[in-house]
């Protein structure tokens, strides 16, 4: 069963790029044709590549690695949290704040920061402040939710990052790179494809193709996850099996009869 059809792809807009004066001409192999001033992606292309990534995922986290869903302009927010929560991935999508993956030590310790607040205004501590203090740290509290909440449990760097809009999130790529972090990323025909490892040529600043595309990731990270279960499943099964040839075993070497 394909990852994605070219139905839901066209249904999505995928296709629709940005006006042709805006393009980047290293986009071209992508481009199937121009209509009315606009770019018109080649979706034959695009259901390749998205496939590709798809099987990259699924085999990355099959082994146990992690991917990061990154997208902060408004028309990707709702689609990242929605694709990453469903995977159960960590995800940014409000701030991307630099040095997240490069100085991933110093974030941690912003992330451990948070959750100190968060148990001190469970425990009731936090209203025994004074109340400018009180305001002072739960205004810093929701600041820290929005930019680390979706990587509160991100204990490690990735071992993939999934964007939307490498050009807004130009930081995140760079990180990646420095780092040697696979980049898969949906990308738009005025963006340059040169620093992606997975490059799904789209359209990037509809809510609709980004959220496709982005559950297609997840959807991969899902299917990664079902094969470690049903790979931990069949050795469980397997020792079930196994456990009373042993016992036999044993019972007949101390059979005093035998």
């Amino acid at each position: 069963m394909p990852a994605v059809t070219m139905k839901q792809l066209l249904e999505a807009g995928v296709h629709f790029g940005h006006q042709t004066r805006r393009w980047n001409p290293k986009m071209a192999p992508y481009i199937f044709c121009e209509r009315n001033g606009i770019h018109i992606i080649d979706l034959r292309q695009t259901l390749k590549e998205v496939e590709s990534a798809h099987s990259f995922v699924r085999d990355l986290v099959a082994k146990g690695g992690t991917v990061l869903f990154v997208g902060t302009k408004k028309q990707a927010r709702s689609a990242i949290s929605k694709a990453a929560e469903s995977a159960d991935m960590p995800y940014v999508n409000f701030r991307w704040l630099g040095g997240m993956l490069t100085n991933f030590k110093t974030i941690n310790q912003r992330i451990f920061y948070m959750k100190e607040l968060a148990a001190m205004e469970e425990s009731g501590d936090m209203d025994q402040l004074p109340k400018k203090e009180r305001l002072r740290l739960r205004r810093e509290q929701t600041h820290l939710v929005r930019t680390l909440g979706g990587v509160q449990n991100m204990n490690t760097t990735p071992a993939a990052v999934f964007i939307v809009d490498i050009n807004t999130e130009h930081i995140a790529v760079r990180e990646a790179v420095r780092l040697k972090i696979p980049v898969i990323a949906l990308v738009d025909s005025n963006c340059n494809p040169d620093e992606v490892d997975f490059v799904i040529p789209g359209n990037d600043d509809a809510l609709r193709s980004a959220s496709l595309i982005a559950q297609v990731i997840a959807n991969g990270c899902i299917k990664g996850k079902e094969m470690v279960l049903a790979a931990t499943e069949g050795t469980d099964e397997k020792e079930e099996e196994e456990e009373p040839g042993v016992g036999a075993s044993t019972a007949d070497q101390t059979n005093p009869d035998s």
